[in-house]
């Protein structure tokens, strides 16, 4: 039995530059961290020798690679050669809520299939290239690269994409009460709707060829580096404004980003002590995160009371196995 447990991550800054259309040309940087939300998946010597029964969304039962309905596990069992196994899956969050849920689940299947096999040790980094390319590469799905690299890797930090395609993930060490500020000043809330991220991102895609829609994307990365620096450097404070900035942005990249409920809700929190927000994710639904200084928290929360908030902390790990029993996978 393996048991693989993989976080959810959320962006601060530079989001949309992690997108190949965008940075092959400029280069491309984001913040973003993870939180302890998370992917959970186990898999073990099925009763049925080299037959597959798949345990997710929806039970799948088949004894041929190539008929398996879930294009990632498809995808990712092929190239490990996996068979004859029982898998399940379980997550903190739905999907389609603006947490990376789909990487996060790409990761944590690539760190299953590579410890039930014994293959070769992979880094962080080596898991997320390898989730970029069964997406990206292989099922065409329309997305960048941060949140394969954030949910990998885990913890705060500024990632940059190179024009080449090279990913460099720099973890943001701060001191420890800055750090704790930060994340007792970050609030989630659920906003009731799920959306495709794929969707929204075509979109986006197509508009970068807009000149101001561009230059809306390279002020979002400017913001991905003024939040680094000012995160090193302490000030913790600066998350506000530069969240606020960066939604302004985004929002203009494309017009199912938001909504007149989300903007009304946007608008509500920051008349209540919200200092900066965003919607996290590719935009249309899911969380909205906010910068609230915590003499302010109550007073948000009752203004947000239509809204489920979600509590978190900051995760650290990454993907990782929690479990693993030798003597049940070599069976």
């Amino acid at each position: 039995m393996i048991i693989t447990r993989t976080p959810f991550r959320m962006s601060f800054a530079g989001g949309g530059s992690d997108i190949s259309s965008y940075y092959e040309k400029f280069g491309g940087a984001v913040v973003s961290t993870t939180m302890n939300k998370y992917m959970f998946l186990s898999m073990h010597p099925s009763f049925f020798k080299d037959g597959f029964l798949l345990k997710y969304s929806k039970t799948e039962n088949t004894n041929e690679v190539d008929k398996i309905e879930h294009p990632l596990i498809r995808e990712v069992f092929r190239k490990y050669k996996i068979k004859g196994v029982d898998f399940n899956s379980s997550s903190d969050i739905p999907a389609g809520t603006g947490l990376g849920s789909s990487s996060a689940f790409t990761c944590g299947l690539i760190q299953l299939c590579n410890t039930y096999t014994e293959s070769s040790y992979m880094t962080k980094e080596e898991i997320a290239a390898e989730a970029c390319h069964v997406e990206i590469d292989i099922l065409k799905d329309p997305i960048g690269k941060q949140d394969q690299y954030a949910s990998a890797c885990g913890g705060l930090n500024y990632i940059e994409f190179a024009p080449n395609g090279e990913v460099t993930v720099e973890r943001l060490f701060l001191p420890y009460e800055g750090l704790k500020r930060l994340e007792g000043n970050l609030m989630l809330f659920y906003t009731g709707l799920s959306r495709s991220a794929g969707t929204i991102l075509s979109e986006q895609k197509k508009n970068i060829s807009d000149g101001k829609k561009i230059e809306n994307v390279h002020r979002m990365v400017e913001l991905a580096k003024t939040l680094k620096k000012e995160l090193l450097g302490n000030n913790i404070d600066a998350m506000g404004e530069i969240l606020h900035r960066g939604w302004m942005y985004k929002k203009e990249l494309t017009n199912s980003i938001s909504s007149d409920n989300i903007d009304s809700y946007y608008n509500l929190a920051k008349k209540n002590g919200a200092e900066g927000g965003k919607l996290l994710g590719a935009g249309g639904g899911g969380f909205l995160l906010f910068y609230v200084k915590e003499e302010n928290h109550n007073r948000l929360r009752r203004a947000m009371e239509e809204l489920k908030e979600l509590p978190f902390r900051f995760d650290t790990m990454g993907t990782t196995t929690i479990y693993y029993s030798r003597q049940a996978v070599s069976e």
